[in-house]
């Protein structure tokens, strides 16, 4: 008879409806609406999670705006690609999770995901564990922000021990855990971030800082080895001056910001634009730098499901520090 100590109690049934944030037409947060609706099955190599909750990113308020998703999706849609839940059921051929199990993951991205929900299906290999140091609420700020700085540092750049690493709107929700990342790698941190951050990117090991209302960053830093734009704009150009010869540029913000080759080539440097994807194996890695104490996720707000809209407009003014995120289900 197994140790009653060791058996997990029961999962709840599973409902045939749920709960999800829809919007029919493009606009403003107000476009954002509680629906009940139909619970998603999960097919083959898929899982159900039963979302705790859910982060929200830039890429949701600008996809609310735009009405279409990046791959062209139309309204109605649910919006939200960052989940942490309990695994409520698997599809066929599964074998890497089981019902009961806590998981976190940036699903299906960048097509819908629907993580503005009390259920989502997806790829079981779009997930990994949830990290022990965590909670639901602060693993669902992790997987498009973390994964995003780390495939830009590590995966593109390589960062290495000793090179100086320029992160833009360090205080965000890519930045600030792009420098912790960069400090593991062993590299120089620089941020741009207004002054009433610093004392907060100070605290995650920056090493130094810019407060780019006051200093314009391409005439004060040289020798860079590594720029990260995720503002777009001028910033590119100008971080390209930034850089030592055979320097990086990786730009997030959209591939129009994007510096051109040939521009690049010309400054003897190297820029790419970067689209993040999923990815278990660099989540197995997020979790193991959270577990380890090398990486921490600020959170500015936690809002309930029903009230997303609130959160965009928190997110569309640029100011928070950290993540927003919806708790779902308690």
């Amino acid at each position: 008879m197994p140790d009653a100590a060791l058996t997990l109690p029961p999962l709840p049934p599973l409902p045939a409806t749920m709960r999800a944030i829809t919007q029919v037409r493009p606009g403003g947060p107000e476009v954002l609406e509680l629906v009940e609706t139909e619970r998603p099955v999960p097919g083959r190599t898929e899982i159900l999670v039963r979302v705790h909750a859910a982060g929200v990113n830039p890429s949701d308020w600008k996809t609310r705006a735009r009405g279409v998703f990046a791959d062209g999706a139309q309204p109605p849609f649910t919006l939200g690609f960052d989940v942490c839940g309990v695994v409520a059921a698997v599809g066929q051929g599964v074998t890497v999770f089981k019902p009961g199990d806590e998981v976190f993951g940036m699903p299906r991205f960048p097509h819908p995901a629907g993580a503005y929900a009390e259920y989502v299906t997806a790829p079981a290999r779009h997930f990994a564990h949830r990290p022990a140091a965590l909670d639901h609420v602060h693993a669902a700020a992790l997987p498009l922000a973390a994964l995003t700085a780390w495939q830009a540092l590590v995966d593109t750049a390589d960062v290495r021990p000793g090179q100086r690493v320029l992160i833009h709107a360090a205080a965000g929700g890519v930045g600030h855990l792009a420098v912790q990342i960069a400090k593991s790698r062993g590299a120089y941190v620089i941020g741009t971030a207004r002054e009433a951050k610093h004392a907060f990117l100070r605290g995650l090991g920056a090493d130094e800082l810019i407060d780019y209302t006051r200093q314009d960053f391409a005439h004060q830093l040289k020798d860079i080895d590594v720029a990260l734009d995720t503002v777009g704009g001028t910033y590119g150009p100008r971080s390209l001056r930034t850089l030592r010869p055979g320097g990086t540029l990786i730009t997030l913000s959209s591939p129009d910001d994007a510096v051109p080759a040939e521009e690049a080539h010309a400054a003897d440097a190297h820029a790419v634009f970067m689209l993040v994807e999923p990815d278990q194996e660099g989540l197995r890695q997020i979790a193991s730098l959270v577990d380890s104490g090398q990486l921490r996720v600020e959170i500015e707000e936690v809002v309930p499901l029903a009230e997303a809209a609130r959160a965009h407009e928190l997110g569309e003014t640029g100011r928070t520090t950290g993540k927003l995120v919806l708790s779902v289900t308690p």
